[in-house]
């Protein structure tokens, strides 16, 4: 009878520990889900970015900048952007 016993104790320790790495997982996922804050839905527009400017900010800019920012000005129609509907993609970072 023992020996038929000493056959499975490697299956039932497999089975153990792959049911303790499933709960420990389980345990690491809710955790993570919890600590992780919300993202915003909705990204700032300019007008609330800088609201101490009520005339509005030309996102023109007028010094050196990449030629990938003039090109995402450029994908974003900026120069036809009119005040308070300018994506933020016009002014650089």
């Amino acid at each position: 009878m023992t020996d038929k016993l000493n056959r499975f104790w490697p299956l039932i320790a497999s089975v153990a520990f792959a049911v303790l790495l499933a709960a420990n997982a389980a345990q690491s996922a809710a955790t993570q889900q919890e600590a992780r804050p919300a993202l915003p839905t909705v990204a700032p527009s300019a007008e609330q970015v800088f609201a101490d400017a009520p005339d509005g900010v030309d996102p023109m800019v007028t010094g050196p900048v990449s030629t990938a920012f003039k090109q995402r000005q450029d994908a974003a129609n900026c120069d036809t952007a009119v005040w308070p509907n300018v994506p933020m993609v016009c002014y650089p970072d």
